[in-house]
């Protein structure tokens, strides 16, 4: 597999994290896209554990997707430069809101133009949750679907905190894959 070089991945990430708005999981599309369809470094099913990862991790979202794109398309470096990558816009705009609030917060065109881009952001979510879905049903099936039917039951009708519907989800896919792979192995 071709290397990126760390120059290159800060760019994209620079990039992405320059543009995207609407909160940490607006990114996954982007890296997404980046790193699975255009350069080919990360694999459907790794991009899918990067996210897991980066919802289960403290921290901002798009930080932790960040970071752990890096880190796997370069190691430690890579997720240094991409923790970096990923910061810096966001440092960059809030300085440039910050010094301007009062004429952004009263600008009509500034909000209009916010209010425009929640729409896509909604789409884009959406579109991305369908695709990763479908190659998570392509290469575990039923089980995928179970636990995403009872976790989605769980967070709408009861007042389980979300954290442990995640974390009792990822212990029963542990329990599951590993009773998978002892059956394989013996």
């Amino acid at each position: 597999m071709e290397k990126i070089s760390l120059s290159k991945l800060f760019l994209i990430l620079f990039k992405i994290n320059s543009i995207t708005f609407g909160g940490g999981f607006t990114i996954v599309p982007a890296i997404r896209d980046v790193f699975v369809n255009e350069l080919s470094l990360i694999s459907e099913k790794d991009m899918m554990d990067i996210v897991a990862l980066a919802q289960g991790g403290p921290g901002a979202m798009a930080v932790s997707c960040s970071l752990l794109t890096g880190y796997k398309v370069r190691g430690r470096k890579g997720a240094i430069v991409s923790v970096i990558a990923s910061v810096l816009p966001c440092l960059i705009i809030l300085s440039i809101i910050a010094k301007f609030y009062q004429e952004f917060k009263t600008n009509f065109f500034i909000n209009s133009a916010l209010e425009g881009i929640s729409g896509v952001i909604s789409a884009v979510l959406l579109i991305t949750v369908f695709q990763m879905a479908v190659a998570s049903y392509k290469s575990n099936g039923r089980f995928t679907v179970g636990v995403a039917i009872i976790a989605i039951v769980l967070a709408l009708f009861t007042s389980i905190n979300t954290g442990l519907i995640i974390f009792i989800s990822g212990a029963f896919g542990i329990l599951y894959f590993n009773m998978i792979e002892r059956s394989k192995n013996a």
